[in-house]
């Protein structure tokens, strides 16, 4: 553990699990409630309202920086993610010096070297982001599920923008009988309604202005959903992409929110969602909007 300062205030921020989990202890046998607060760091407005919905709702709270190399299946994406510790430090110590920080050596988490494990998250993985990442809800459940071990937290908090992240996680606590209470929050946004995301460090004020047409999108797909089925609203998503030489769409997906299935006919009884994965300037970005 180390106590780091910034401006005369001083929070813990821990770089082994070992010493983590031993001062973690004393609040696992006195009925304390631990939140959680998962990150990759380079953090922004949304992962800071987690963590103070987290520290709303528990005695501790936790947040955890680690750029996980098992999620990534493109090492480019991965060497240019941004990494911001000491930035992400001085956000956390504006909330509160109460906040504990595991911010770990890739050899702390994974001692030695990295690899995924295998999940079966029932056919959730293999939509959208599995579809063009291959293994990297593999590296998404092996990080998770160690993260979990180490903290044993008693509520987790993820932002609704991974969508299908969030899912996959509630059901890998399902299957693998973890007393975790998953917690989805609602997505944050820039001012012009693009959603809050550390590759957004990447793009210049211009282009994160530009790139407002991804949620403008999602909001006329919305719209034209209502009248029209999937398969039309999903043409028209992508017809409108190609008009726009400055963004490559990836994928856009009407799925129902539960299995993550396509939308091959409309259902009243199901909750359908829209999912987004456009390149821009080469930055990956995501977003998603329910539709009922």
């Amino acid at each position: 553990m180390f106590a780091i300062n910034f401006n005369k205030t001083a929070m813990h921020i821990f770089y082994g699990k070992a010493a983590l989990i031993d001062y973690l202890k004393p609040s696992k046998t006195n009925y304390s409630k631990i939140g959680f607060v998962p990150t990759m760091g380079a953090l922004h407005q949304g992962h800071l309202s987690l963590i103070q919905q987290s520290m709303s709702e528990n005695e501790i709270t936790v947040v955890s920086i680690f750029v996980n190399p098992t999620q990534f299946n493109n090492l480019e994406d991965l060497e240019k993610y941004p990494r911001t510790l000491e930035d992400d430090l001085k956000k956390i110590t504006s909330l509160s010096l109460k906040i504990i920080v595991y911010a770990p050596p890739i050899d702390d988490v994974y001692e030695g070297r990295p690899s995924s494990g295998y999940f079966n998250f029932d056919g959730l993985e293999d939509q959208m982001e599995g579809k063009f990442r291959p293994g990297h809800f593999n590296g998404v459940g092996t990080i998770v599920k160690r993260l979990f071990e180490i903290v044993e937290p008693t509520n987790a908090y993820f932002g609704e923008k991974d969508f299908q992240q969030l899912q996959i996680i509630k059901k890998m606590v399902r299957k693998k009988n973890l007393k975790i209470n998953v917690i989805g929050c609602p997505v944050f946004r820039e001012s012009n309604s693009l959603a809050m995301s550390s590759r957004n460090e990447l793009l210049t004020p211009e282009q994160k202005k530009e790139a407002s047409i991804i949620y403008k999108t999602l909001v006329d797909a919305k719209a034209k959903f209502k009248t029209n089925s999937a398969t039309v609203t999903e043409k028209w998503v992508q017809k409108s992409f190609e008009k726009n030489s400055n963004f490559k769409l990836e994928y856009f997906q009407i799925a129902d929110e539960e299995k993550l299935l396509p939308c091959m006919r409309k259902n009243k009884t199901k909750k359908y969602r829209a999912f987004i994965a456009v390149f821009f300037n080469n930055v990956r970005l995501i977003d998603t909007l329910s539709l009922n």
